[in-house]
């Protein structure tokens, strides 16, 4: 059918006239306008007598639209088709046919769909279109920003009231010769009030939350008022967290000195050739413009799940191992770097990056990371020349900036990745393309924690073992792994949340597990995040997590009590009554979390985002205690959850009574009946001084 597609031609070279006959019948006839923009058309999907509103121009260009719906659907199915396939072949001319097809169709169409003449004869036409968050007397506000060839145009969505058409209400415009960007160094100070992570973070958990009770709604075939009800709800905690999220602002000025502070919602701005000069409208054509914004408009929707399909995947939880293999495509030698990012809630962040493969213009990575997802749908990679030119710096940092060579992004397809087997694929950029291979752990598996088959290992052994025969408080591998962190890793972007090479984590496994005298040696070589990687190894693969299974149900009812006094006294008779090794280890690990906090500045890594990392792993109960999910893209648990609340009361616990806890510390661990001597007390207390309060302690 594809080599049919050529019917559609006579419409298409007839389009033009057909939309500009139609606009000229608008103009002339007030009955024809009224009647054209709101024509009823039976709905294909429903059998009953039901009709939608829709414009003549919308009705018009449905024809074209059909072309590119059968191209996308033409382009799934040979992405599902194996290559051996009788099928495939086919698929790959249909494809090409109807991709050429609709490029000529989109050369010729697409620019007079969304453009308009004004009264010198120049075409205004409309670049791009998107939402973004306005700054107004420090409340933010959501805004369609349309850029057209001469002007910037803000505009608010009016609400539609009683099955009225969409309707934009103009806030402010900037023709583009009075419109001049600033950075931070040449601007004054712009005081934007940041949301705390700790907020972002409950609205996330919120969303989630929802999320699941409408699956299990739609489940147990319940009534479509209950679910309307959940997803009104879910459509507020979406629109929050999409206001209250960005938080990098990019500062518009006009010749007047008047700044409109705005965040970027999947929007960038570019100041093309093809502008040109216009003078200030008046208050007719700024409404004539705006109302235009409503058949112009090419985002249709504010970005919220609940605007997506309902077949729509919710994005996968669990853990994605990709090996960035290698690229190709480059004209000339480069010292190249990729970095990987995943979205998670609609917001992308950085995950993994390679190492420098220097001056080539085919780099053979081979590395492999575990990337922690969390509902997200999309991998990102970047791909950057590394810049050892000292002359090109950044202004704020001194550092060497480095040039983006390109950007790429697939879906993370739940079907695709169920599989055990790795997936092999290809990312092109720019005329460069990026291999590589994926394989997804679903919550199913990364829950679990198994016992390790080496009795003489670290990794899967108890904690209590390990110690004793270390004869230690705290394991080597915790001590070695934060001792190296501190001596290197403290500004290091990311560190605990950027992962380490997979292949450098699994060397470092097997150099403790067998007790390896090089392992200093080997991490003085290693990438830091590499090292952190193994630390967090370590505590997910704990037989049972240092906080224990016993108390998990304990801590886990403490979080949820509204007296704060009360819930400080239930977290602080819960931590003391870990066992000691559990105890001191955790402490020890507590203390150097404070102080990379205390560098947040430089490695973006706030208390909060360090109790995200870590909360999980160190409370998250072993297979027998844990309600696993079977489904992969299950929303985050109420487990992990609950679990950051507890990490957040025990970084605030530990600033806000450290002294108290000495002294309640000391009485509580003379009093315990494990330590049947003075001298086994005095040597857990000297640790915990020596270690945690930096304090030097004598016997006496």
């Amino acid at each position: 059918m594809a080599s049919q597609l050529g019917v559609y031609r006579a419409f298409v070279d007839n389009y033009e006239l057909a939309v500009e006959t139609a606009e000229k019948c608008c103009q002339a006839n007030t009955q024809f306008a009224e009647i054209s923009e709101n024509l009823k058309v039976r709905s294909p999907k429903d059998s009953k007598d039901q009709t939608a509103k829709n414009s003549l121009e919308a009705l018009l260009y449905k024809p074209v639209d059909r072309v590119t719906r059968s191209t996308l659907v033409l382009h799934d199915l040979l992405k599902h088709t194996p290559s051996s396939h009788p099928d495939h072949p086919l698929l790959q001319d249909a494809l090409r046919i109807s991709q050429n097809f609709l490029s000529s169709i989109n050369e010729e169409s697409t620019p007079r769909r969304q453009s308009m003449t004004v009264k010198k004869g120049e075409n205004r036409q409309l670049l791009k279109d998107s939402f973004m968050v306005e700054m107004v007397e420090g409340a933010r506000k959501l805004r369609h920003v349309f850029l057209f060839t001469d002007l910037l145009l803000c505009a608010k969505l009016k609400k539609q009231i009683g099955g009225k058409s969409q309707q934009y209400d103009s806030k402010w415009y900037i023709p583009l010769t009075e419109l001049t960007f600033q950075g931070p160094e040449e601007a004054e100070p712009l005081t934007i009030p940041q949301v705390p992570d700790e907020e972002l973070d409950a609205i996330k958990v919120k969303i989630s939350h929802l999320r699941s009770e409408i699956q299990r709604e739609k489940r147990a075939n319940k009534g479509s008022k209950v679910i309307d009800r959940l997803r009104k709800k879910l459509s507020e905690q979406e629109s929050l967290l999409l206001l209250m999220s960005p938080s990098m602002p990019l500062r518009l000025y006009n010749k007047n000195g008047k700044v409109r502070p705005v965040f970027p919602v999947y929007f960038s701005i570019s100041l093309l050739s093809q502008c040109f000069k216009t003078s200030s409208l008046t208050s007719m054509e700024l409404q004539m413009l705006t109302s235009s914004c409503v058949k112009l408009q090419t985002v249709h929707h504010i970005p919220l799940s609940i605007n997506k399909e309902e077949d729509e995947s919710p994005g996968l939880y669990g853990f994605l191992n990709v090996i960035v293999h290698s690229a190709s495509g480059l004209k000339q030698s480069l010292n190249l770097y990729c970095t990987l990012e995943v979205d998670s809630f609609g917001f992308f962040s950085n995950k993994a990056k390679t190492r420098v493969y220097r001056y080539t213009t085919e780099p053979k990575w081979n590395e492999e990371f575990e990337i922690d997802l969390e509902g997200s749908q999309t991998l990102r990679l970047l791909c950057y020349e590394k810049c050892y030119n000292k002359t090109k710096q950044n202004k704020e940092d001194g550092e060497s900036t480095d040039r983006i060579m390109g950007k790429g992004q697939i879906p993370l397809d739940p079907q695709t990745l169920q599989g055990k087997d790795w997936q092999r694929t290809v990312i092109p950029m720019n005329g460069i393309e990026v291999k590589l291979s994926m394989k997804f752990t679903s919550r199913e598996f990364s829950l679990k924690r198994m016992p390790s088959r080496k009795p003489m290992g670290v990794f899967g052994v108890k904690i209590s073992t390990v110690t004793k025969r270390e004869r230690s408080k705290v394991p080597y591998i915790v001590r070695q792994c934060l001792e190296e962190i501190e001596r290197r890793g403290m500004e290091e972007v990311g560190i605990y949340r950027v992962s380490g090479v997979a292949t450098d984590i699994q060397a470092l496994k097997t150099a403790f597990d067998t007790n390896n005298k090089d392992v200093s040696v080997m991490m003085s070589e290693m990438d830091v995040n590499a090292i952190a990687g193994t630390l967090k190894l370590y505590f997910r693969e704990l037989p049972e997590p240092l906080f224990t299974d016993e108390l998990y149900p304990n801590f886990a009812g403490g979080i949820t009590l509204s007296d704060s006094v009360a819930k400080e006294s239930c977290m602080l008779n819960l931590l003391l009554s870990l066992p000691e090794p559990n105890l001191v280890t955790f402490l020890f690990l507590l203390d150097h979390l404070k102080r990379v906090a205390e560098k947040e500045s430089i490695n973006k890594m706030s208390l909060h985002n360090l109790a995200t990392v870590f909360g999980p792993t160190l409370l998250r109960p072993s297979e027998k205690d844990s309600k696993i999910p079977a489904n992969p893209t299950q929303p985050i648990s109420m487990g992990d959850s609950w679990s950051l609340e507890v990490m957040a009361q025990v970084n605030k616990l530990f600033f806000k009574i450290k002294h108290i806890f000495y002294i309640i510390f000391m009485s509580f661990l003379y009093k315990n009946p494990i330590f049947n001597t003075v001298s086994s007390f005095i040597a857990l207390y000297k640790t915990i001084s020596n270690h945690f309060f930096q304090i030097k302690c004598t016997d006496t």
